[in-house]
């Protein structure tokens, strides 16, 4: 009976204790519910303010830019180039000895059939060396008239007469000539050809050739100049000139 009333006992203080604790929790603020999405959101507010000031410091200590100076070219300056002083003596110049240059000659040689354009002489001299072949070649003789150096008076007429030899083998006939090849013609030059019988020239022979002129009006020298010429048209011989001064009386 004592151990029932006991336990009774023991019940309702504990009961009664239990309702205590209650009601004294009944009247406090129950405990706030956390919010994920506004923690976040705090939580990324202080990380941008943190780094804003982080920036705002590190620019502060940075050191402030200044201007690139321009750059501007150097100027070069002018090299003159050195000029050489002229050279207070005459370099000697080596000494030629003309005789110990060499020396060259030339021979002339025709070919037989071919046509040559004879050189005129420099002087009114008649060259006495002959030029040709074994068929064709003459000599100069004599002036018969009218040396070289005459003097004639203006506009006169006068035939000038050469001698000359047939040195060679073949005969002058028909269709040899006597050219002119060269000077004034002012004094009316002609050729002679070989037509007739009487002017034939056989080899070894002489003939007496007169060519025909005019003497100039204008008063002064003159000259003229004539060669051989074959029927192939073959330049042979030695050259026939005539050379005169026109005066007046």
């Amino acid at each position: 009976m004592f151990s029932r009333r006991s336990t009774r006992q023991t019940l309702l203080v504990l009961l009664t204790a239990a309702l205590l604790l209650t009601a004294c929790n009944v009247g406090a603020t129950p405990a706030p519910t956390l919010d994920i999405n506004a923690m976040n959101t705090a939580i990324v507010g202080t990380t941008v303010a943190q780094l804003s000031v982080q920036f705002t410091q590190t620019a502060l200590s940075a050191p402030t830019n200044t201007a690139v100076p321009t750059e501007t070219q150097a100027s070069v300056p002018t090299a003159a180039l050195p000029t050489l002083a002229a050279e207070t003596s005459a370099v000697a110049s080596p000494t030629v000895d003309p005789a110990a240059l060499p020396t060259f000659s030339f021979v002339n040689t025709p070919i037989a059939g071919s046509t040559q354009v004879p050189s005129l002489p420099t002087s009114p001299a008649i060259a006495t060396a002959s030029l040709g072949d074994a068929c064709n070649n003459n000599v100069y003789e004599a002036d018969v008239n009218y040396p070289d150096g005459s003097v004639l008076k203006p506009g006169e007429d006068f035939k000038k007469v050469w001698a000359i030899r047939n040195t060679g083998n073949c005969t002058w006939d028909e269709g040899y000539t006597l050219v002119f090849i060269g000077g004034d013609t002012a004094i009316d030059p002609v050729n002679f050809k070989f037509k007739k019988n009487e002017d034939f020239v056989s080899p070894g022979e002489s003939i007496n050739i007169g060519i025909p002129l005019t003497a100039p009006l204008k008063e002064g020298k003159y000259q003229g100049t004539w060669r051989m010429q074959s029927d192939n048209g073959f330049y042979f011989g030695t050259l026939l000139t005539v050379s005169f001064e026109v005066k007046k009386p």
